[in-house]
């Protein structure tokens, strides 16, 4: 499988961003990690090996790419209000600095994105504030509202970082943007985030925005044996 590490330092964030580029030609995706998770995450714990035959084949290449999150959501150290700015902050790198590279390099104007856990809401979030650049969400066992990282704080940065807040309240037209998205909501029935995943398909369904939500029965659904399985099948 043909793969590639770069980094550069990022000017919106003032540090470096490593990632990891996997694949030659074909749709390109931005791969998520855990929380507080690593670029090399993806590939340490086999989804890349799972995906390797769409890889080779040419119809997938995988962007797997770093976070911030120690620096932003899951960082107690600091006023919550400096958390949500720091993610924005990584949103901007994403979009103007990450995006417009991809585009250049694999010769595609959209991107899917696909995350599993706190990686989910990364691909959501995303995906509901880019709908001009992102044409398919894989979520996995997701979170999709920060109020639980913010301590009771809240503002309009926060308000436009979680997706479960902000979708229910956009007007038709953004709607009809996030309709074009190829959504996919997937966890076990004995997830602890089982009613998460559930609410936030449930917003996409109020809003009229098409989703292929799947509730696996019988399985806790959080773990990478479940999402090794599943994403060959999703993504």
């Amino acid at each position: 499988m043909h793969r590639c590490y770069e980094s550069w330092v990022s000017t919106n964030l003032g540090r470096p961003m490593e990632f990891l580029w996997f694949g030659w030609s074909g749709y390109p995706v931005v791969m998520f990690p855990t929380s507080q998770g690593r670029f090399f995450q993806y590939e340490d714990m086999g989804v890349v090996a799972r995906l390797a035959e769409k890889v080779d084949a040419g119809f997938l290449q995988l962007v797997c790419v770093d976070s911030v999150d120690a620096e932003s959501w899951y960082n107690t150290s600091v006023d919550p209000a400096l958390r949500g700015r720091r993610h924005e902050q990584y949103d901007a790198y994403l979009r103007h600095e990450l995006l417009p590279y991809i585009g250049r390099r694999a010769g595609h104007d959209t991107v899917g994105t696909f995350g599993c856990s706190f990686g989910a809401y990364h691909a959501a979030n995303f995906a509901a504030r880019h709908p001009d650049v992102v044409s398919k969400a894989v979520c996995f066992s997701g979170i999709y509202d920060v109020h639980r990282f913010v301590d009771g704080y809240w503002d309009d940065i926060d308000y436009f970082n979680s997706p479960a807040s902000f979708i229910p309240h956009m007007d038709a037209a953004w709607t009809t943007r996030l309709a074009r998205i190829a959504w996919v909501i997937a966890t076990g029935e004995y997830d602890s985030l089982v009613e998460d995943n559930r609410t936030f398909a449930g917003v996409l369904d109020a809003k009229g925005i098409p989703n292929h939500t799947e509730i696996w029965p019988g399985v806790f659904g959080h773990d990478w044996p479940f999402w090794n399985d599943a994403v060959v099948r999703l993504l």
